[in-house]
């Protein structure tokens, strides 16, 4: 009997232990991974989604409070001397093989879409990684916000065979649009000339 709670205490020592470990080396690298993220992934997708800003939009990002939630989001905001062309953010939804996360753009002087870009997902390589393609995304430069696949009565034509990547595109920019028009009116205010 001492022997088995002997062992319990050692295992549960080298557990607490490990745990400790763990949480101090994921604390170590969460601001290198977040960093790296925004350098490697959400950097180039802003640059393919926003237009004619003289700033650097990682730099002065602001993180935002969704109205009627608890939920936050980060907005890159798009300078041209100093006053707000337009604004990006990320979302994400379920696709085939996993999350499909797009970086939506928004123009706010004709309060449309700039464009979209694929910034993570774990799609079929060939069928539903071509979302990613500039087939598809190049259909969101420049349209109104009401986005829906022609399958469902809009104007955005879906990949064949890959209709559970295609949906789930769209919804991550439903989703985005809907969040854009909850925090506009903090975004307008957070810089100058977004009004």
């Amino acid at each position: 009997m001492k022997e088995g709670l002997k062992m319990i205490a050692v295992l549960t020592l080298i557990c607490g232990m490990f745990s400790v470990t763990l949480a101090g080396l994921k604390e170590a690298t969460e601001s290198r991974i977040e960093e790296q993220v925004l350098t490697y992934v959400q950097g180039p997708a802003i640059n393919q989604v926003l237009s004619g800003f003289d700033n650097s939009p990682v730099t002065d990002r602001m993180k935002f409070t969704v109205h009627g939630t608890e939920e936050r989001v980060t907005v890159f905001p798009a300078l041209k001397e100093g006053l707000l062309l337009g604004v990006a953010l990320e979302t994400f939804t379920k696709g085939h093989g996993g999350e499909v996360g797009v970086m939506v753009g928004f123009n706010l002087s004709g309060e449309n879409l700039s464009g979209i870009a694929i910034t993570t997902m774990k799609e079929t390589p060939g069928i539903g990684a071509r979302i990613a393609g500039h087939g598809f995304t190049s259909q969101f430069k420049d349209h109104s916000m009401d986005v829906e696949l022609t399958s469902k009565g809009g104007s955005i034509e879906g990949i064949a065979g890959a209709t559970t990547s295609s949906t789930a595109s769209v919804e991550a920019v439903k989703q985005a649009v809907s969040i854009f028009q909850k925090i506009k009116p903090q975004i307008t205010q957070a810089w100058p000339g977004g009004s």
